[in-house]
Protein backbone atom coordinates (compact mmCIF):
# COMPACT_ATOMS: atom_id res chain seq x y z
CA UNK A 1 0.00 0.00 0.00
CA UNK A 2 2.52 2.69 0.70
CA UNK A 3 4.90 1.71 -2.25
CA UNK A 4 1.71 2.12 -4.26
CA UNK A 5 1.02 5.21 -2.83
CA UNK A 6 4.83 6.54 -3.11
CA UNK A 7 4.51 5.64 -7.03
CA UNK A 8 1.27 7.43 -7.64
CA UNK A 9 2.96 10.85 -5.95
CA UNK A 10 6.08 10.48 -8.73
CA UNK A 11 5.49 13.25 -11.27
CA UNK A 12 5.24 12.35 -14.89
CA UNK A 13 7.95 12.03 -17.07
CA UNK A 14 7.53 14.30 -19.89
CA UNK A 15 6.98 12.56 -22.97
CA UNK A 16 9.84 11.90 -24.98
CA UNK A 17 12.54 12.96 -22.60
CA UNK A 18 14.47 10.20 -22.26
CA UNK A 19 14.57 9.58 -26.06
CA UNK A 20 16.13 13.26 -26.53
CA UNK A 21 18.60 12.37 -24.11
CA UNK A 22 19.54 9.15 -25.35
CA UNK A 23 19.63 10.65 -28.88
CA UNK A 24 22.25 13.73 -27.90
CA UNK A 25 24.22 11.53 -26.06
CA UNK A 26 27.84 11.18 -27.46
CA UNK A 27 27.60 7.44 -26.35
CA UNK A 28 25.19 6.76 -29.20
CA UNK A 29 27.00 5.56 -31.98
CA UNK A 30 27.27 7.65 -34.33
CA UNK A 31 30.39 9.02 -34.63
CA UNK A 32 30.14 12.35 -33.91
CA UNK A 33 33.08 12.89 -31.32
CA UNK A 34 35.55 11.95 -34.54
CA UNK A 35 35.07 14.98 -35.98
CA UNK A 36 36.12 18.81 -35.06
CA UNK A 37 34.46 20.69 -37.97
CA UNK A 38 36.99 23.02 -38.64
CA UNK A 39 37.92 23.68 -34.77
CA UNK A 40 41.41 21.47 -34.90
CA UNK A 41 41.90 23.46 -38.10
CA UNK A 42 41.48 27.00 -36.06
CA UNK A 43 43.64 25.45 -33.55
CA UNK A 44 46.48 24.94 -36.16
CA UNK A 45 46.33 27.80 -38.26
CA UNK A 46 43.37 30.19 -36.47
CA UNK A 47 44.76 31.37 -33.37
CA UNK A 48 42.19 29.17 -31.22
CA UNK A 49 44.75 28.94 -28.36
CA UNK A 50 42.86 29.75 -24.73
CA UNK A 51 39.48 29.12 -23.03
CA UNK A 52 38.36 32.52 -24.40
CA UNK A 53 38.79 32.05 -27.82
CA UNK A 54 38.08 28.79 -27.83
CA UNK A 55 34.41 29.25 -25.93
CA UNK A 56 33.84 32.63 -28.47
CA UNK A 57 34.84 30.18 -31.45
CA UNK A 58 32.31 27.24 -30.64
CA UNK A 59 29.15 30.30 -29.64
CA UNK A 60 29.72 31.59 -33.02
CA UNK A 61 29.67 28.58 -35.20
CA UNK A 62 26.04 27.40 -32.96
CA UNK A 63 24.62 31.22 -33.87
CA UNK A 64 26.05 31.70 -37.63
CA UNK A 65 26.50 27.92 -38.72
CA UNK A 66 24.41 25.65 -36.46
CA UNK A 67 21.31 28.00 -36.47
CA UNK A 68 21.14 28.90 -40.00
CA UNK A 69 21.56 25.45 -41.67
CA UNK A 70 21.19 22.42 -39.69
CA UNK A 71 18.46 23.13 -37.38
CA UNK A 72 16.15 25.07 -39.17
CA UNK A 73 16.33 21.84 -41.37
CA UNK A 74 15.54 19.51 -38.47
CA UNK A 75 12.58 21.77 -37.56
CA UNK A 76 10.91 21.33 -40.66
CA UNK A 77 12.23 17.60 -41.13
CA UNK A 78 10.62 16.39 -38.03
CA UNK A 79 6.77 17.34 -38.96
CA UNK A 80 7.58 15.66 -42.10
CA UNK A 81 8.76 12.73 -40.43
CA UNK A 82 5.83 12.64 -38.80
CA UNK A 83 4.19 13.28 -41.56
CA UNK A 84 5.15 10.23 -43.69
CA UNK A 85 5.94 12.90 -46.30
CA UNK A 86 9.27 11.37 -47.30
CA UNK A 87 9.89 13.71 -50.93
CA UNK A 88 10.07 16.64 -48.67
CA UNK A 89 12.88 14.66 -46.19
CA UNK A 90 14.84 14.44 -49.16
CA UNK A 91 14.46 17.79 -50.25
CA UNK A 92 15.90 19.03 -47.26
CA UNK A 93 18.84 16.43 -47.53
CA UNK A 94 19.39 17.47 -50.91
CA UNK A 95 19.97 21.09 -49.09
CA UNK A 96 22.32 19.42 -46.42
CA UNK A 97 24.78 17.61 -49.33
CA UNK A 98 24.28 20.29 -51.55
CA UNK A 99 25.38 23.46 -49.19
CA UNK A 100 28.63 21.75 -47.08
CA UNK A 101 31.30 23.71 -48.15
CA UNK A 102 34.01 21.14 -48.05
CA UNK A 103 34.85 17.46 -48.58
CA UNK A 104 35.30 16.40 -44.85
CA UNK A 105 31.89 18.29 -43.74
CA UNK A 106 29.87 16.45 -46.24
CA UNK A 107 31.58 12.77 -45.34
CA UNK A 108 30.70 13.60 -41.76
CA UNK A 109 27.00 14.29 -42.64
CA UNK A 110 26.80 11.53 -45.01
CA UNK A 111 28.08 8.77 -42.36
CA UNK A 112 26.74 10.04 -38.97
CA UNK A 113 23.58 10.03 -40.77
CA UNK A 114 24.06 6.30 -42.12
CA UNK A 115 25.46 5.09 -39.18
CA UNK A 116 22.22 6.94 -36.89
CA UNK A 117 19.66 5.39 -39.70
CA UNK A 118 21.37 1.90 -39.47
CA UNK A 119 21.00 2.41 -35.47
CA UNK A 120 17.07 3.50 -36.30
CA UNK A 121 17.01 0.35 -38.66
CA UNK A 122 18.10 -1.98 -36.33
CA UNK A 123 15.82 -0.49 -33.07
CA UNK A 124 12.76 -0.15 -34.87
CA UNK A 125 12.60 -1.92 -38.42
CA UNK A 126 8.65 -0.72 -38.63
CA UNK A 127 9.88 2.37 -39.95
CA UNK A 128 12.09 1.11 -43.02
CA UNK A 129 9.85 2.66 -44.94
CA UNK A 130 10.52 5.85 -44.81
CA UNK A 131 14.50 5.14 -45.46
CA UNK A 132 14.04 3.05 -48.33
CA UNK A 133 16.52 3.09 -51.03
CA UNK A 134 18.64 6.43 -49.34
CA UNK A 135 20.71 7.44 -47.09
CA UNK A 136 19.75 10.58 -44.90
CA UNK A 137 22.17 12.93 -43.76
CA UNK A 138 22.80 13.23 -39.96
CA UNK A 139 19.97 16.42 -39.57
CA UNK A 140 17.49 14.32 -41.55
CA UNK A 141 18.08 10.85 -39.72
CA UNK A 142 17.61 12.59 -36.55
CA UNK A 143 14.66 13.86 -37.36
CA UNK A 144 13.31 10.66 -38.14
CA UNK A 145 14.46 9.18 -35.45
CA UNK A 146 13.27 12.19 -32.55
CA UNK A 147 10.17 12.49 -34.76
CA UNK A 148 8.72 9.01 -32.78
CA UNK A 149 8.81 10.62 -29.26
CA UNK A 150 6.59 13.03 -28.74
CA UNK A 151 8.71 16.02 -28.10
CA UNK A 152 8.10 19.37 -29.12
CA UNK A 153 10.08 20.67 -32.43
CA UNK A 154 11.80 23.11 -30.30
CA UNK A 155 13.10 20.30 -27.76
CA UNK A 156 14.34 18.24 -30.31
CA UNK A 157 16.50 21.08 -31.69
CA UNK A 158 17.77 21.79 -28.30
CA UNK A 159 18.76 18.79 -27.63
CA UNK A 160 20.51 18.33 -31.11
CA UNK A 161 21.94 21.54 -30.46
CA UNK A 162 23.47 20.39 -26.82
CA UNK A 163 24.50 17.04 -28.03
CA UNK A 164 26.65 18.93 -30.54
CA UNK A 165 27.98 21.41 -28.38
CA UNK A 166 28.76 18.61 -26.01
CA UNK A 167 30.88 17.02 -29.35
CA UNK A 168 32.76 20.90 -29.64
CA UNK A 169 33.97 21.00 -26.05
CA UNK A 170 35.23 17.29 -25.95
CA UNK A 171 36.91 18.25 -29.63
CA UNK A 172 38.19 21.79 -27.44
CA UNK A 173 39.47 19.52 -24.75
CA UNK A 174 41.69 17.91 -27.15
CA UNK A 175 42.81 19.96 -29.44
CA UNK A 176 43.72 23.57 -27.77
CA UNK A 177 43.72 21.88 -24.95
CA UNK A 178 42.13 22.74 -22.13
CA UNK A 179 41.01 21.14 -19.09
CA UNK A 180 37.78 20.02 -17.59
CA UNK A 181 36.67 23.02 -15.69
CA UNK A 182 37.39 25.16 -18.39
CA UNK A 183 35.12 22.68 -21.03
CA UNK A 184 32.20 22.60 -18.19
CA UNK A 185 32.83 26.60 -18.38
CA UNK A 186 32.08 26.49 -22.27
CA UNK A 187 29.46 23.74 -21.90
CA UNK A 188 27.43 26.24 -19.76
CA UNK A 189 27.72 29.15 -21.88
CA UNK A 190 26.59 26.99 -25.03
CA UNK A 191 23.17 25.83 -23.00
CA UNK A 192 22.77 28.86 -22.27
CA UNK A 193 22.85 30.34 -25.99
CA UNK A 194 20.86 27.41 -27.61
CA UNK A 195 17.77 28.50 -26.57
CA UNK A 196 18.16 31.47 -29.00
CA UNK A 197 19.80 29.73 -31.23
CA UNK A 198 16.50 27.47 -31.49
CA UNK A 199 14.03 30.15 -31.78
CA UNK A 200 16.20 31.80 -34.49
CA UNK A 201 16.01 28.65 -36.35
CA UNK A 202 12.36 27.92 -36.20
CA UNK A 203 11.85 31.08 -37.36
CA UNK A 204 13.72 30.64 -41.08
CA UNK A 205 11.51 29.40 -44.02
CA UNK A 206 12.91 27.48 -46.75
CA UNK A 207 14.32 30.40 -48.46
CA UNK A 208 16.57 31.79 -45.30
CA UNK A 209 18.61 28.96 -44.47
CA UNK A 210 22.21 29.18 -45.34
CA UNK A 211 25.30 27.75 -45.02
CA UNK A 212 27.61 30.49 -45.66
CA UNK A 213 31.46 30.55 -43.56
CA UNK A 214 34.13 31.10 -45.23
CA UNK A 215 36.62 30.93 -42.85
CA UNK A 216 35.08 27.81 -41.39
CA UNK A 217 35.14 26.24 -45.11
CA UNK A 218 38.85 27.43 -45.37
CA UNK A 219 39.89 26.25 -42.14
CA UNK A 220 37.93 22.56 -42.88
CA UNK A 221 39.79 22.43 -46.12
CA UNK A 222 43.07 23.01 -44.66
CA UNK A 223 42.01 20.09 -42.15
CA UNK A 224 41.93 17.41 -45.28
CA UNK A 225 45.58 18.06 -45.70
CA UNK A 226 46.84 18.86 -41.76
CA UNK A 227 49.57 16.52 -41.63
CA UNK A 228 49.13 15.88 -37.51
CA UNK A 229 45.75 15.85 -36.77
CA UNK A 230 43.64 13.71 -34.12
CA UNK A 231 40.04 14.24 -35.97
CA UNK A 232 38.81 12.61 -39.09
CA UNK A 233 38.57 14.17 -42.36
Amino acid sequence: MGMGMAEAALPAVTPGLLQLIWLASPALPVGGFSYSEGLEAGVEWGGVATEKIASDWIADQLHLALARADLPVLAHAVPAARAGDVPRLRALDAWVRQTRETSELRLQTEQMGRSLADWLRGLHPEDAGLLAGWQPSYPVAFALAAARTEAAVADICAAFAFGWAENMVQTALKSVPLGQSAGQRILARLAAGVPAAVAHAMALGDEDRQALCPMLAILSARHEVQYSRLFRS
